[in-house]
C-alpha cells in the first residue's frame, strides 16, 4: 500500500478518532473511580480563600464500575457457547477458544462499554496455529463501506513501540481483506517522515514491489468488531452527570462536618485578649469572668448551626435511585432485596436484561465471524452456528428444573440441558447420561442371564425363606 494513501487516512480521520479516545480515556477514567470530583473538588471558586472554608474533601462513587462489572458479569460469567451441528466440529472450537475464553469475551464487553465498540483481532502465529486477542479500541481506525451493508473494508492500527535502544516509534498497520501493510516513524517525527517498515518478517507471502507488506491469506479484514449499542455510545453517557452530582453533594457535606463547628462561642466584654487562655480557663474552670462595657452588657453566649441533613440524605437517595435508573442496572442495596423470590427477582433483573440483551444482538455477528474463521482455517465447513447464552442471576432454580422436566418429550434433550441449572456443559452431560444407560443396560442382561439373582438376593438381605421344593404326595391320609 503507498504512504500517500496512508497519510491521507490518519488525516482525514484524525479529528474523528480523536473525539472517541477522549470519551473512552474518561470512562475508562471512571471505571477506575478516578471521577471528575477528584480534579474539580466539591467546593465553588467564590468559597477560595474564606478561613471558614477550608476542607476540602474529594470522595468519588464507583457506581460506574459496578455498573459496567454487572453487565460483564451477568452476560459472560458463563461464556457463549457455540453449536456447528457437527460434534467433532465442536470439540475443534471449544479446543481452540481454549480456557481463557470466558476472560476475553469479559474483556471485549468492558472494551465495548467504554468505548462504545471492542475489536477482535485473529492470525496465525509461527506454527499456523489460530490465535486471537483483544485490541484497545484506541488503536482501531476502521474504515467502512458505504452502502447500506456497511462492511469492513480496511482498518488502521497505530500504537507505540519501543526498540532495543529505547527510542518511541508509532507503529502503522494498514488491514485489508489480502494483505497487511506496515510502517512507521519516530513519535516526534512528522507525519511525512513515514517509511516502510517489515514487522512481522517472514510471517507470510510479501509481494514483490510492496516493501513492509505481507499476505495474511484470512480472505477478509481479521478484526472483528463488538459494538456496545446500535446508537455507538458507551454507558457513561447516560449517568455521567448524575454521578457528579452525588460526589459533589456526599464531599460537600463532609465539608461542612469539617468546616462548621457544632458550638461558636460569642464572647462580649472578655477581659482577657488570648482566645486560647479563654479555651483554657473554660476547660479547667468550667466559668470564664468577663467585664462589662460603658453600656453594662457583658457575658458568653452560644450559637448552634444546623446542617439541613435530611434534605442533603434525600438528594442522595435520589441521585443514587437515577443512578441505577438511567444506568439500567441493579442497586446492590439489601433493602431492595428483602425476602424477595421468584418473579419478584427476575423483574430487579429487568433493565440489566434489556440492556444485555441490546449487546447480545450486537455480539452474537461477532461471535458468529469468530467460529467461522476458525472452522475455515481448520478446514470444516460451518454454516450454521447456534450460540446459547446463558444469564448470571439469582434465579429460583427449583423453577427452571421443574420446567425442564415438564418439557421430556415435548422438546430435545439436548435443548433441556443446555437451559437446566445445574448443567454447564451439555455435550458432557449427554456423554454423562449414555454411560449411565450403558452401565444398566449391563445390569439388565445380566439379570437375564440368571433370573433368580435379583430375587435370591432380595430374599437374603430381607430375611426371607428360600422357596420351598415341590413335595410329591404318597398318597396316604395322614
Amino acid at each position: 500500500m503507498e504512504i500517500d494513501v496512508i497519510k491521507k487516512l490518519v488525516k482525514a480521520s484524525r479529528k474523528r478518532h480523536a473525539e472517541m479516545v477522549r470519551e473512552a480515556t474518561v470512562a475508562e477514567r471512571y471505571y477506575r473511580k478516578k471521577n471528575d470530583i477528584l480534579q474539580k473538588g466539591a467546593r465553588a471558586q467564590a468559597s477560595d480563600g474564606n478561613p471558614m472554608r477550608s476542607a476540602d474533601n474529594r470522595i468519588p462513587a464507583n457506581f460506574y464500575n459496578i455498573l459496567v462489572n454487572q453487565k460483564a458479569a451477568y452476560l459472560f460469567t458463563d461464556p457463549p457457547v457455540f453449536d456447528t451441528r457437527n460434534e467433532a466440529a465442536n470439540k475443534t472450537v471449544r479446543s481452540v477458544l481454549g480456557d481463557g475464553f470466558a476472560k476475553v469475551c469479559k474483556d471485549l464487553c468492558i472494551n465495548a462499554s467504554n468505548c462504545t465498540i471492542a475489536w477482535l483481532h485473529y492470525w496465525k502465529n509461527s506454527d499456523g496455529a489460530f490465535r486471537f486477542a483483544v485490541i484497545s479500541p484506541k488503536q482501531i481506525i476502521p474504515v467502512w463501506t458505504d452502502d447500506l451493508e456497511k462492511e469492513l473494508s480496511g482498518l488502521l492500527r497505530v500504537y507505540d513501540q519501543l526498540d532495543e535502544e529505547g527510542k518511541k516509534w508509532n507503529i502503522y498497520e494498514y488491514w485489508d481483506k489480502e494483505r497487511c501493510s506496515t510502517f512507521r516513524k519516530e513519535s516526534r517525527a512528522i507525519m511525512d517522515a513515514i517509511k516502510p517498515y517489515d514487522l512481522y518478517g517472514e510471517a507470510g507471502e510479501q509481494p514483490e514491489g510492496d516493501p513492509g507488506s505481507w499476505q495474511h491469506g484470512f480472505g477478509e479484514v481479521p478484526f472483528i468488531p463488538f459494538p456496545n449499542n446500535a446508537e455507538g455510545s458507551n454507558d457513561l453517557n447516560d449517568v455521567k452527570e448524575l454521578i457528579d452530582a452525588y460526589d459533589k453533594v456526599y464531599s460537600g457535606f463532609l465539608n461542612d462536618l469539617e468546616d462548621i463547628q457544632e458550638v461558636i462561642f460569642i464572647l462580649a466584654g472578655y477581659e482577657g485578649e488570648n482566645l486560647g487562655e479563654f479555651l483554657k480557663k473554660l476547660k479547667k474552670y468550667k466559668t470564664i469572668k468577663v467585664d462589662s462595657d460603658e453600656e453594662g452588657k457583658g457575658g458568653l453566649s452560644t450559637l448552634t448551626i444546623d446542617i439541613p441533613v435530611e434534605a442533603r440524605e434525600k438528594m442522595l437517595a435520589m441521585t443514587r435511585k437515577s443512578i441505577f435508573e438511567q444506568g439500567m442496572g441493579i442497586d446492590p442495596d439489601p433493602q431492595n432485596f428483602g425476602n424477595s423470590s421468584g418473579v419478584a427477582l427476575s423483574y430487579l433483573y429487568s433493565l440489566l436484561e434489556l440492556k444485555a440483551g441490546l449487546m447480545e444482538t450486537e455480539f452474537r455477528q461477532g461471535f458468529g465471524r469468530l467460529v467461522r474463521a476458525i472452522c475455515r482455517h481448520e478446514g470444516i465447513c460451518a454454516v450454521d452456528v447456534a450460540q446459547t447464552w446463558t444469564r448470571t442471576s439469582v434465579h429460583n432454580e427449583a423453577e427452571l428444573s421443574s420446567i425442564a422436566q415438564q418439557s421430556t418429550g415435548v422438546i430435545s434433550r439436548k435443548t433441556i440441558l443446555l437451559n437446566h441449572p445445574w448443567v454447564t456443559d451439555a455435550e458432557k452431560e449427554l456423554a454423562q447420561i449414555r454411560e449411565e444407560e450403558q452401565e444398566e443396560t449391563e445390569k439388565l442382561k445380566q439379570q437375564e442371564y440368571n433370573p433368580f439373582a435379583k430375587q435370591e438376593g432380595k430374599g437374603q438381605q430381607t430375611g426371607g425363606v428360600p422357596l420351598e421344593k415341590e413335595s410329591v404326595s404318597d398318597g396316604k391320609a395322614d
